[in-house]
């Protein structure tokens, strides 16, 4: 191949490979089938979940099952539309956005704190990066288990101010979406067991 031809095939191939990143993985239940989908060499799931279990001591299983549950791994992800007059799309309830669906504030803080200024909430590393810090800081802060999906879940869902508060008490909706994300993990950690055997 000349190296005309090889320049005009970069491109094209930077292209695919974006693309490719930016679709949400396939059956995302299987956390071997995400970090087998996303095992790229400039784009490794598993070793930037890896080095945010490390960093931050929060395990990949717990970590991997908040993202799912706030995204399902999707990059662009955003709140649905609140409809004016029941049709009108309008605004949205927060300005969650992307894999963490972490607000802007909170995003903004993160930044600051980890140093990691050019960090996006539609980079998987930064957003994996992005929960771990948020974990340790609700394991600090309220004396949670850094392996305890369920009440880490409930902080990052309400806040530390509302997780302080209790708020989740009164609310069994987000009660039960914090027991699912715990048994998310715990099969995401059953799966990892057995990925790559």
């Amino acid at each position: 191949m000349s190296v005309s031809s090889f320049l005009r095939i970069v491109p094209v191939l930077g292209v695919l490979a974006l693309s490719a990143c930016a679709s949400q993985p396939d059956n995302i239940n299987n956390v071997c089938s995400v970090f087998n989908q996303r095992d790229g060499w400039f784009n490794n799931w598993q070793s930037e979940a890896s080095r945010a279990e490390r960093k931050y001591g929060v395990p990949v299983p717990v970590l991997m099952a908040t993202l799912r549950k706030e995204s399902g791994f999707k990059h662009n992800a955003r709140p649905p539309r609140k409809k004016l007059l029941g049709f009108i799309p309008w605004k949205r309830p927060s300005s969650a956005y992307g894999y963490s669906q972490a607000i802007d504030g909170t995003w903004l803080q993160y930044k600051q704190e980890s140093g990691n200024f050019a960090a996006r909430r539609s980079d998987f590393g930064d957003a994996v990066d992005f929960v771990g810090w948020y974990h340790s800081k609700t394991a600090d802060k309220y004396g949670v288990a850094r392996n305890d999906t369920y009440n880490l879940y409930l902080a990052y869902y309400f806040g530390w101010s509302g997780y302080g508060r209790g708020t989740w008490k009164s609310n069994p909706t987000i009660q039960r979406y914090a027991r699912d994300t715990e048994k998310m993990a715990h099969s995401y950690a059953a799966q990892m067991q057995r990925c790559g055997r």
